[in-house]
């Protein structure tokens, strides 16, 4: 029968750790972009053509703020996945360590 296990407990556990710290900070980044903060204008991927083509440009601005935070919000989605799958190995080296050879 094939296993599923492809990392050992020690790499399972820092999955876990670096994965639960992914997520509470992207979602802290997407809630502060989705509020659009203005301490995080630098890491809004805007041009000053585009401000100063625009008619609205605090719109186009705020638009991007909200892509800026959906990208966080997926983001952190993966590091969910990736922290369930880390969980998995540990379960499954628990599991084989108390399985007879």
């Amino acid at each position: 029968m094939a296993s599923l296990l492809f990392c050992g407990p020690k790499l399972a556990a820092c999955g876990i750790v670096l994965s639960i710290w992914g997520v509470i900070m992207l979602v802290m980044l997407g809630i502060f972009f989705n509020v659009h903060s203005a301490v995080l204008i630098e890491d809004v991927p805007y041009t000053e053509a585009d401000i100063l083509n625009d008619s609205n440009p605090p719109q186009t601005v705020y638009g991007l703020y909200d892509q800026v935070s959906y990208n966080c919000f997926i983001a952190a989605g993966i590091y969910v996945l990736l922290g369930g799958l880390s969980l998995c190995q540990v379960r499954l080296n628990k599991r084989k360590e108390y399985m007879v050879h």
